[in-house]
């Protein structure tokens, strides 16, 4: 990362500034294609063939990384071919990228890192920032040569809370995070506004959960905010405890997991938090569950 870049990053004081690259540090490194694998993820799956970073791969978080059948991500054979096909081995340096405040772009990232792929990073303000900086786009679509990517070990206990994890953490009053609009958290919506009000037969939150809207992280231009006002939005108004005292682990929620892999992403990578799990399931199981306890 070039010094003006790197010190961008390294001002906004987080934890783990190696989790984010700038648009910059991006056009610098668009050719590097043996070390790094830039990869666009996207709510919009159809943004990719009307512009990309050059050189950058398509991962669909539908068709690449969730299960056609079961309610799952794609076994560890899968998760090996689609690397090997986008040209990605073991030691390469992915660094994703997306619309809406890297959105799908951190849960793409989240999915990696189940599958122990470490060398992960976030282009700081994604395509929204991209294209306000005026950087070329283009429809190409680049072809590397395939990778040998060893089938991994899938681990989800480390940043995955399955239900009845998530209902005895609620039960102990364990530190939660709501990351859904604040409709969605009253029970007055059951998705996002605007969006179909689908997939859940009750409208509500876990007993115990504090609403933090999961885009609050970022600023206008789709960059992520600053530690220190990161720290006054999870410390200040949610009450959780600073990451050197924090003794449980915290673990976020939303519908269907892909907003609250933005907060996980957060909490784990900007503000230095041990121990972070995302609730995947979210609210599409835990409101559609029989006798699930729910708070409005």
């Amino acid at each position: 990362m070039t010094q003006g870049a790197e010190q961008q990053i390294a001002d906004k004081g987080y934890a783990h500034p190696e989790a984010l690259v700038t648009t910059e540090w991006v056009a610098e490194h668009l050719h590097d294609t043996e070390n790094i694998r830039i990869v666009e993820s996207d709510e919009d799956v159809l943004l990719y063939d009307v512009g990309h970073v050059a050189n950058a791969v398509k991962v669909d978080w539908v068709e690449d990384l969730n299960d056609p059948l079961t309610r799952d991500y794609v076994d560890p054979e899968r998760f090996a071919a689609l690397c090997s096909e986008k040209g990605i081995s073991p030691d390469t340096t992915v660094v994703f990228y997306g619309d809406k405040n890297n959105w799908w772009a951190t849960y793409a990232l989240w999915v990696f890192r189940l599958f122990g792929h470490e060398n992960v990073k976030v282009m700081d303000g994604g395509r929204v920032k991209w294209e306000a900086e005026g950087r070329e786009m283009v429809q190409e679509v680049p072809s590397f040569p395939r990778a040998e990517y060893p089938v991994p070990v899938r681990n989800d206990s480390a940043i995955r809370a399955f239900m009845e994890e998530t209902r005895a953490h609620s039960e102990k009053d364990g530190p939660m995070v709501d990351v859904r609009s604040p409709g969605e958290y009253k029970g007055e919506l059951l998705h996002m506004p605007d969006y179909p009000q689908e997939g859940a037969m009750r409208g509500g939150h876990i007993p115990g959960a504090k609403n933090v809207p999961w885009a609050r992280a970022a600023n206008e231009d789709g960059s992520f905010k600053s530690a220190e006002e990161l720290r006054e939005i999870y410390e200040g108004e949610a009450g959780l405890p600073a990451p050197a005292e924090a003794k449980d682990e915290i673990i976020a929620y939303c519908r269907i997991g892909e907003r609250s892999s933005h907060t996980w992403f957060v909490l784990t990578y900007l503000l230095g938090y041990d121990k972070v799990r995302n609730y995947d399931g979210s609210w599409t199981e835990w409101g559609n569950s029989v006798k699930a306890p729910i708070e409005r």
